[in-house]
């Protein structure tokens, strides 16, 4: 790979450490539980009896459930550090970059990434390329960090997240790119058939443990998710279709 991915890729094996310690299996029903059905959900949508790819499968906690209804299933991370844990789960991934993917055109139905794009500064290469290795009348899911969000006040205005004993989500490079903007950074040959809101309503993760409290937002995330509403979402799925 001819771009300088080293830090990226430290920080992300750093990650994979504690990646897990407030996700499934240790939080089945929290709110980054809620974040993966939401979205493993809209691929079974498309996905179901295909080939499908995804960009950036981190520890596999997607991919695996993925693997359950698509016909195959495969993952490429940057990290070695959370391939291991893929590996461990008994996936079929590869280290490499979602600008730079290892597949041969038109390989896959369905192409996916979700909480990766916003950490690609060449993301209209990345894009390029989920397009590439995805069959013509394929589809893209393709998740963005939204501007127009409470998570994007959130994360402007509160302390950067730790992510291990000594980093922070301030020392990964992150974008913002609002719903209404993506029509400059996708690729000619594909258009946007829908989208997917995912954090709505939930103003932050703590709120889900609240009793009552996070119900209703399980409710109404759930609820919103495919309406207009959407366009608020903290994570926007944009859902493309190649040409």
């Amino acid at each position: 790979m001819s771009e300088d991915l080293s830090a990226t890729r430290a920080y992300y094996d750093d990650f994979a450490q504690g990646y897990e310690d407030r996700r499934r299996p240790n939080d089945p029903h929290g709110y980054h539980a809620l974040l993966d059905d939401l979205e493993i959900e809209l691929v079974e949508r498309y996905g179901r009896g295909k080939r499908v790819l995804e960009a950036g499968c981190g520890t596999g906690l997607i991919l695996e459930k993925i693997r359950g209804f698509a016909s195959e299933a495969k993952g490429i991370d940057l990290s070695p550090g959370m391939l291991a844990k893929a590996r461990a789960r008994g996936l079929d991934v590869v280290e490499g970059s979602v600008t730079n993917l290892p597949y041969a055109d038109a390989s896959f139905d369905v192409t996916v990434s979700f909480k990766v794009l916003a950490h690609v500064p060449d993301i209209g290469k990345a894009l390029a390329e989920m397009v590439r290795v995805t069959v013509p009348g394929g589809v893209v899911l393709a998740e963005f960090y939204n501007p127009l969000s409470l998570r994007a006040l959130a994360k402007k205005y509160g302390p950067a997240g730790k992510i291990s004993a000594s980093q922070t989500e301030a020392a990964v490079y992150t974008r913002f790119d609002a719903p209404w903007e993506l029509p400059k950074i996708l690729p000619p040959n594909v258009k946007i058939e829908g989208a997917r809101g995912v954090r709505i309503v939930t103003p932050a993760a703590q709120a889900m443990g609240i009793p009552l409290v996070g119900t209703f937002l399980k409710k109404a995330e759930r609820r919103l998710a495919d309406t207009k509403a959407s366009i608020f979402g903290g994570f926007y799925v944009a859902i493309l279709r190649k040409g």
